[in-house]
């Protein structure tokens, strides 16, 4: 039998950059060799926008149009629906039992992101985050996480749960392995984390014309102020967009010697990022048009997981001798 992989998105916006090279690109492989379930984590999306739920049904959409749209192909994978398996519900509720509150709040990536959005009274499903993604990945006894670097940390609250369940009571789940992307952190255009909330990212779905506008006033190395200075690609920005995407030799040869300005080197990488997207658009358009197209998806997606999650939940209560 093929091992598990479970990873997928909340359904805040459009997908961007960063998500590709840090795991989207890897769910394209991994679909052929895995038996994959790609979540919409709607439930963790009103961890910080629960009132804000009137854009979850085209948010929800759009994220399975990017999919698509790369070679995520629902043949291969289950593509569905947090809320719609209700086990996963019930699994968070009993390992939010096996989790200290201090252990949750040692994760960094929640320490990180309350402070950005600048949350000041968190709701206890916002804290509890992780948890909720542990009952995600062990819903379908996952045996590997593609995730981006930053939600590792996510992932190894999951294993510790894992390992507390199997030997508290009786072994029901692998204890998943974390597989980061090739690139595992692409930086936003401003130098920050990329995130659709900073608006420093490029998303998959934009324009030709909305490329060239966020690349042009990206950041570079401050020092390079005229075409002939010699740079530091290692500093700047739009070098990394290289590193992530094409062969960078000859840009760092050419940005160390002088003899390629900022504006051009922007330039070029623009283009280089529309002759990359260009496919990606017109699969998404095409999608878009095929009308039921996702509903179904999203129903044969969940038809399957609930198999799955309905077995977890079974093997869950009998450990626990709650199977009455």
């Amino acid at each position: 039998m093929k091992k598990v992989i479970l990873t997928g998105d909340r359904p805040t916006g459009p997908l961007h950059l960063g998500h590709y090279v840090g795991s989207l690109k890897n769910r394209v492989k991994l679909q052929d060799e895995y038996d994959c379930y790609f979540i919409i984590s709607d439930y963790q999306f009103l961890t910080d926008n629960v009132e804000n739920t009137k854009v979850l049904k085209k948010n929800i959409r759009e994220l399975v149009l990017d999919y698509l749209s790369l070679g995520i192909d629902p043949r291969k994978c289950s593509i569905f629906v947090e809320s719609q398996i209700p086990e996963i519900a019930q699994l968070s509720l009993i390992f939010s039992m096996m989790t200290t509150l201090a252990r949750v709040k040692r994760n960094p990536t929640i320490k990180e992101q309350l402070q950005h959005l600048g949350i000041k009274n968190a709701s206890v499903g916002y804290i509890s985050w992780p948890i909720s993604q542990a009952a995600d990945i062990l819903s379908v006894r996952a045996d590997l996480v593609p995730v981006g670097k930053d939600q590792s940390p996510h992932v190894e609250l999951t294993r510790e749960i894992a390992h507390k369940f199997n030997s508290t009571f009786k072994k029901v789940f692998p204890v998943p392995d974390v597989k980061l992307g090739d690139f595992p952190v692409l930086p936003g255009l401003d130098g920050r984390k990329m995130s659709k909330t900073r608006g420093n990212a490029i998303f998959l779905s934009d324009s030709s014309k909305a490329v060239e506008e966020k690349i042009m006033k990206a950041v570079t190395d401050p020092k390079k102020i005229r075409i002939n200075d010699p740079g530091n690609p290692e500093i700047c920005n739009i070098y990394k967009y290289y590193q992530a995407f094409f062969r960078p030799e000859d840009i760092k040869s050419k940005c160390e010697k002088g003899e390629i300005g900022c504006v051009a080197c922007k330039k070029n990488i623009a283009k280089l990022l529309n002759e990359f997207l260009g496919p990606i658009r017109e699969k998404r358009d095409k999608f878009s048009k095929e009308k039921g197209l996702i509903e179904n998806i999203l129903e044969q997606g969940r038809k399957k997981t609930s198999k799955r999650t309905k077995e977890t939940l079974g093997l869950v209560k009998q450990a626990m001798k709650i199977d009455y």
